[in-house]
């Protein structure tokens, strides 16, 4: 039977709108949006960077309660609300997942709130890193 782990951090945001953190089924791992809010003071930086560093450690901490890590992701989905913060963000995104290489959307929708600059949604499959992986490049 295959088990599944349902993860809640105390944010009043995931009772308020009855969601978990992080789904794991089997060895899929679902981890909901994510926004850089530290969840011990319950603030949040003014800026983006900052809040970036904030949403990695958010991600890391659920994922390694359930014995997973950054390097088990396979796909992310990248909200960052203003368009002019993309490159600075998406650099530092691009350290965080270097030679991990998930597939990555990233967009500038509107968030739930002006002071969210970045958000992050990932999906990872348990021991993902610990997999052979065949790289295949299209173009030079």
């Amino acid at each position: 039977m295959t088990r599944i782990i349902k993860l809640k951090t105390g944010s009043k945001f995931e009772d308020h709108g009855s969601y978990s953190r992080l789904v794991a089924v089997g060895d899929w791992i679902y981890v909901s949006n994510t926004a850089g809010r530290d969840p011990q003071t319950k603030l949040i930086a003014d800026d983006a960077l900052a809040q970036t560093h904030q949403v990695f450690a958010n991600i890391s901490a659920a994922l390694e309660a359930v014995g997973s890590s950054l390097a088990d992701v396979v796909c992310s989905r990248v909200f960052i609300q203003d368009p002019q913060d993309v490159p600075a963000v998406m650099a530092l995104i691009g350290e965080k997942f270097r030679g991990i290489d998930p597939a990555s959307t990233v967009t500038c929708p509107p968030l739930g709130s002006t002071v969210y600059k970045v958000e992050l949604e990932v999906t990872a499959y348990r021991n993902a890193s610990q997999a052979q992986v065949e790289h295949i490049r299209l173009a030079p």
